[in-house]
């Protein structure tokens, strides 16, 4: 039985993928529970369609991470942090703060989106990485201060 899969499924396909399977698997698993529909002449077409769509949904959403990744590009944040003696930090600077210091900049991302290997835990400047899109990643400068008082 051919059917053309409505969402990636590991081991069997991507999404909008045709792909072969034993009929018992897609008449019990995959037609019940949505995630694929049969290959038909029909529903060939429509893929075809649904595929044009999404391919101009990603290059949307693909130029929009392009562009905001110009406007982070040149964007400077300033966390400032209290420290002890010999400049130490007491805690340390995460994806947390560097969300919380672009929300107050007026850009809203996801915190999963700031690719930090490992938190800032000294004083200084940081390009840390934002990946926007699959296809798409940028830097934002990140000074990390002393806080006053």
């Amino acid at each position: 039985m051919n059917v053309i899969l409505k969402s990636t499924i590991k081991g069997l396909g991507k999404a909008f993928e045709v792909v072969k399977v034993r009929d018992g698997y897609g008449r019990n698993w995959l037609l019940p529970q949505g995630l694929a529909v049969i290959a038909t002449t029909g529903n060939l077409k429509s893929l075809e369609t649904e595929k044009r769509r999404q391919a101009k949904r990603d290059a949307d959403r693909k130029s929009e991470a392009e562009t905001l990744a110009t406007k982070l590009g040149s964007m400077s944040l300033t966390v400032s942090v209290r420290v002890h003696d010999g400049d130490k930090l007491y805690g340390t600077v995460g994806a947390p703060e560097v969300q919380a210091k672009l929300a107050e900049a007026g850009v809203q991302i996801d915190k999963t989106a700031i690719l930090l290997d490992e938190p800032i835990n000294a004083l200084g400047v940081f390009h840390v990485p934002v990946k926007l899109h699959p296809e798409v990643e940028a830097k934002v400068k990140v000074w990390v201060v002393k806080q006053a008082g």
